[in-house]
């Protein structure tokens, strides 16, 4: 495989775990514990709509390579060489004007980028893409949406049974949850592997306004964030949360937000200097020890959040806990916050 066009640190051995977003770690690592049902999974997806997939884009988009849009074909095979993929994902073109990436395929993952795309973003921004879209392929995201789906699958053969329906949807809720939280994993393995954090925001401002960078600033797209963040009242958090019914991204000011707080965080240079978790040793992933740094990460999310429904669920459950505090230590004598007993 062919080194990077300018330098950039190599990531030898890195699993994906390094960077994935702990909500979607945990349901990864969990997956990955269905000892050959992933495996399965690719060999039967692969037989058929993998297949069928392919010879579409094969027959109906230009596959990029050495002779077609060389420039993106290097962007695609240096993500690859930086995160240690065995093999280069097939990367098609298509003629789309809107802008838009994807990964498809499980067997064998591949790319799919729209003209569209391609004329929003400079190189800089463009490797970014790319590389969010190869961080799929590292993470398998394919394989486990599409065991998701059969799981769903199963589960609305019991929908006739009463709150059946409302079972199913509240599974259904948890994969789009998912699946946000997997595109916000994506966008770190973007920026490792581009390792350029400007053109990474850029390219998430530039998803939502368009192709018009002059007119647009980065930190004015910031503050946006934060604005949204702590939008109304709780009405406004409210409809924040049924806005994002039935989506499978994250709001573009959410992404970039998120993505600033990752690096600011300094798990983005230490990952870079060498400190990440290794592919060899992902047998070894526990699936406690993830879900339980899921919860942390929901909690630290819910802390720094001014979101006013998720202050008043907080105060809520603070309230509750307190007073929860308060009964025990009646009873028991105990401190949080009862009154010692009189002797």
């Amino acid at each position: 495989m062919t080194t990077p066009d300018r330098k950039r640190t190599r990531l030898p051995g890195i699993s994906s775990r390094a960077y994935e977003h702990p909500a979607d770690r945990s349901a990864l690592v969990g997956m990955r514990s269905l000892t050959g049902f992933d495996i399965v999974l690719r060999r039967l997806s692969g037989l058929f709509r993998e297949r069928s997939l392919r010879l579409m884009f094969l027959g109906s988009s230009v596959r990029v390579g050495d002779r077609q849009f060389r420039n993106i074909y290097d962007m695609v095979r240096d993500a690859a060489y930086i995160l240690d993929l065995d093999e280069v994902p097939e990367l098609y073109v298509i003629s789309d004007p809107r802008p838009n990436a994807m990964t498809l395929g499980s067997d064998k993952p591949f790319i799919v980028l729209t003209s569209g795309m391609i004329d929003l973003l400079d190189d800089a921004e463009l490797r970014f893409c790319v590389s969010h879209e190869v961080g799929h392929v590292l993470s398998g995201h394919a394989v486990y949406r599409t065991m998701l789906y059969h799981l769903i699958r199963l589960a609305a053969r019991v929908a006739w049974i009463p709150l059946g329906y409302i079972g199913i949807r509240a599974i259904v809720t948890a994969l789009e949850e998912w699946e946000r939280k997997s595109e916000l994993s994506a966008d770190r393995a973007g920026l490792l592997a581009g390792q350029d954090l400007q053109a990474a925001q850029r390219a998430l401002m530039k998803t939502a306004g368009g192709s018009r960078l002059a007119e647009m600033d980065v930190e004015a797209f910031a503050e946006q964030a934060r604005e949204y963040d702590a939008a109304g009242d709780v009405r406004d958090g409210l409809a924040k949360l049924l806005n994002l019914q039935g989506t499978t991204h994250p709001l573009a000011v959410v992404r970039l937000a998120e993505l600033v707080h990752w690096a600011d965080s300094g798990e983005y240079d230490a990952i870079l200097g060498g400190d990440y978790p290794r592919r060899a040793d992902d047998a070894q992933a526990s699936v406690t020890d993830e879900v339980k740094a899921a919860a942390r990460s929901y909690r630290d999310s819910w802390n720094r959040s001014s979101d006013p429904l998720i202050g008043t669920l907080r105060d809520v459950a603070g309230s509750a806990a307190g007073a929860g505090e308060r009964i025990f230590g009646r009873f028991t004598g105990g401190g949080g916050g009862g009154r010692e007993p009189k002797s």
